[in-house]
């Protein structure tokens, strides 16, 4: 069984910074585009940025220039470093990977979401 598990929410205040980590884990062949999308209150899950396998990176503008994504293949592992965090970047974090399972087609996970809230 597939599972992501992500780590490193909290509260910070605007002006400060926090790093999210998605551990992929289960019977895993190959793990393709990998990402964090994010919730805030009232409004729609909305992309944040996404990374390949390779390494291209796909930002939301929103974001460009504070947040910074990474992947290590090794450890099946996604990052997202986030600077300059402010109130609008309050949200629900998920973590999203396309992922092979040993026997099974691709299909895309899901974490179980990691809170971020920017407040003084």
């Amino acid at each position: 069984q597939v599972q992501l598990v992500e780590s490193g929410g909290g509260l910070v205040q605007p002006g400060g910074s926090l790093r999210l980590s998605c551990a992929a884990s289960g019977s895993i062949f190959s793990i393709n585009d990998m990402g964090w999308y994010r919730q805030a209150p009232g409004k729609q899950r909305e992309l944040v940025v996404t990374i390949t396998r390779g390494g291209s990176t796909n930002y939301a503008d929103s974001v460009k220039g504070r947040f910074t994504i990474s992947r290590d293949n090794a450890k099946k592992t996604v990052y997202l470093q986030m600077n300059s965090l402010n109130a609008e970047d309050t949200a629900v974090y998920y973590c999203n990977a396309d992922i092979w399972g040993v026997g099974v087609t691709n299909r895309d996970y899901w974490g179980q979401g990691t809170q971020v809230t920017v407040s003084s």
